[in-house]
This record gives C-alpha cells, sequence and structure tokens, in this order.
C-alpha cells in the first residue's frame, strides 16, 4: 500500500492522450492529477473539463510543483528534448510516448539526460502489457516451445490521405519517418522483446502511389536475430481496410501466432489452445480504435516503479533497440545492402 498518492502532470492534449486520461481516472487510487498542460489554451480547459483535471498555465507551473512526482509526455517528439531538460533537472520522473526521438542519437541524448539526472524514463509502448503478449512471454521464457527457427511479423495497417495532410504528420523533421517510427515501431518493440534483438536486416522502404507524404509508407524485409532464428516483416499503412497486425513464430514444438489480442497455439501433437480476445489495435483509419486497458497497466508499473527506486518495464534504454532496428531497415533500404543492427 502506498504511503501517499503519485502525483502526476500530463503535457500534451492531442490524440493519443484520450487513453492516458481515461486510464489515469481508473488509477486514481495510487495517482493524483495534479495538472495537465498544452500549449493551446481552450484544448487545454477543454480536456480538462472532460476529464474533471486541474491545468497549469506553463511548463514551469508544472516543473516548480513539490507535488509532482511524475510527468506523462504526449507531445510529437519533435517537442521532447527541452522538456525532458526541464522536468529532469527538476527531478520529475518521466514516462513518454513513443518514439523517444525523431532518430537515434536524439533519443540517446534523452535517455543519457534522464540517467545523469536520476530519474526514471519509460516509454510507453503498451502493446507489452496485453494479456496475451504477457501469456507469449512467460511460455518463450519457460522454453515450452523449444527452438524458435522463424518468425513472421505483419502489419498491414491503412491511414487514409487525411491523416498525412495534417502539418507535420509523416515527415522527417516533426515524427522523424513513416510507417515504422510512427506505427510499426509498437510491433517490433514487442517482436525484440518476445524473440530477441535483431543481427541483420535487408529492406525496401518506399511511398506507394496510395499516399502523398515525405516518408514511407511500406517496408518488406528479412531479418535474422542474434539467437539464429531468421524472419521476415511486411509493415504498411497502404493495406486498405486495415488488418490487425501479427506476429507468428515457427518453433520446434509447434507454431504460435499473436494476432490482435489473440494468442493461439498449434502443437506438433495437434493440441490447439488459444488465449486473450480480439480487440481493436489502432490499424484502421481510426487509429485510436483500442482499448485503454494497456495504458492502465503500463502507467500503473511505471507509478509502483518510481517508488520501489527500479526501472520501470519499458525503460528508455530498452527502447533504444528497436531505435536501432529501424535505423538499420531504413538504412539497408537507401543502400540496398544487408546491414548489421
Amino acid at each position: 500500500m502506498l504511503s501517499k498518492k503519485i502525483g502526476v502532470g500530463v503535457i500534451g492534449t492531442g490524440m493519443a492522450a484520450k487513453p492516458h486520461a481515461l486510464a489515469l481516472n481508473d488509477l486514481n487510487n495510487i495517482i493524483d492529477v495534479k495538472a495537465i498542460y498544452s500549449r493551446n489554451k481552450d484544448k487545454r480547459h477543454s480536456f480538462a473539463k472532460d476529464y474533471n483535471f486541474e491545468t497549469a498555465n506553463s511548463i514551469q507551473e508544472i516543473s516548480a510543483n513539490n507535488n509532482i512526482d511524475m510527468v506523462i509526455l504526449i507531445t510529437p517528439p519533435n517537442q521532447r528534448l527541452e522538456l525532458i531538460k526541464e522536468f529532469s533537472k527538476a527531478g520529475k520522473h518521466i514516462l513518454m510516448e513513443k518514439p523517444i526521438e525523431r532518430t537515434t542519437k536524439q533519443a540517446e541524448e534523452i535517455v543519457k539526460i534522464c540517467e545523469n539526472n536520476k530519474v526514471q524514463l519509460g516509454i510507453v509502448f503498451q502493446h507489452r502489457f496485453r494479456e496475451s503478449s504477457i501469456k507469449l512471454k512467460n511460455l518463450i521464457q519457460e522454453n515450452a516451445f523449444g527452438l524458435i527457427h522463424s518468425v513472421q511479423v505483419n502489419i498491414p495497417w491503412w491511414r487514409d490521405q487525411s491523416y498525412y495532410d495534417e502539418p507535420g504528420r509523416g515527415t522527417y523533421e516533426r515524427d522523424g519517418g513513416g510507417v515504422l517510427i510512427s506505427q510499426a515501431i509498437h510491433t517490433l518493440d514487442l517482436m525484440i522483446n518476445l524473440i530477441g534483438q535483431v543481427d541483420e536486416v535487408q529492406a525496401i522502404a518506399k511511398t506507394t502511389s496510395f499516399h502523398k507524404m515525405e516518408s514511407e509508407d511500406f517496408v518488406a524485409a528479412g531479418l535474422k536475430f542474434k539467437n539464429g532464428a531468421v524472419g521476415s516483416l511486411m509493415a504498411s499503412t497502404s493495406s486498405y481496410p486495415g488488418y490487425p497486425e501479427s506476429i507468428v513464430l515457427n518453433c520446434e514444438k509447434g507454431s504460435v501466432k499473436l494476432e490482435s489480442g489473440t494468442l493461439k497455439i498449434n502443437w506438433q501433437n495437434n493440441k490447439v489452445e488459444e488465449f486473450g480476445e480480439t480487440s481493436g489495435t489502432g490499424g484502421s483509419a481510426d487509429p485510436m480504435a483500442f482499448p485503454y486497458d494497456w495504458h492502465k497497466s503500463l502507467i500503473k508499473d511505471f507509478a509502483l516503479s518510481i517508488n520501489s527506486n527500479q526501472s520501470g518495464f519499458v525503460s528508455g534504454r530498452e527502447a533504444l533497440k528497436v531505435h536501432q532496428l529501424i535505423d538499420a531497415l531504413i538504412s539497408s533500404s537507401k543502400n540496398g545492402k544487408i546491414v548489421k543492427v
């Protein structure tokens, strides 16, 4: 039992803020939202009214509030660095939407700033917190499937042109790239968490004629993992109307498919098991069409890690692995060569 509730400040009230707000209200037995802030005053007050939160008039007001233990950053990647410097210097632990930053170099800088200022840095990779993901992780750790021989990762999502018409969306200046760093990053992080790091890749990344945008909306790649497994990747926001992402593992003792929150295992002895439940994942035209339960578990985990003085479930340093993989995929496509991760 906590001796006192954990004080939270929230920065950003855009599209990704809703599941955070719903989760925070459900966690009011351990969390006290002290203030929210966004640069748009009208949006700030409207959002606060919708979720019964108090507002702050500036970043500095949140930074100076001794009752705030952690902040949740829900801003575009290009608006993070100065906020990280401000809040970490003030001793605020930071939970931040993915990606860490637009480039791996900038992401590494943010991780080092938080480590130097001795504050926790967590990244919102909520797919790790699905019931089916946790079940599969535990089975792999128990070596239930034996050797993993091959892996198939499929992310056939859809975004219509209006999504990319928003200023900055899909640009290198604001987002750092396209489908890899903005959408596929969730499934790629989960893949690394389940199977281990990728050793080398060979990829093609392109922008299809579906979209007018600066960065890629389609990537296909071959993967070689450090544990010897091989794999394939397809990630896209040009697959109308959008389908659930999936990870398939072909193993010594059976095959496993993790899709849309459901885990299905076909054992070599012909036994079939299923776990979890089907749910939206944000793969269609509505990017927020998914439950907030995963956010709730992730935020709770991070908040409680502050009290135990341990790294949260998905630390900033852990999240660098998927940034490095994305770099390798883009580099391979540009150079037409196999690239080490």
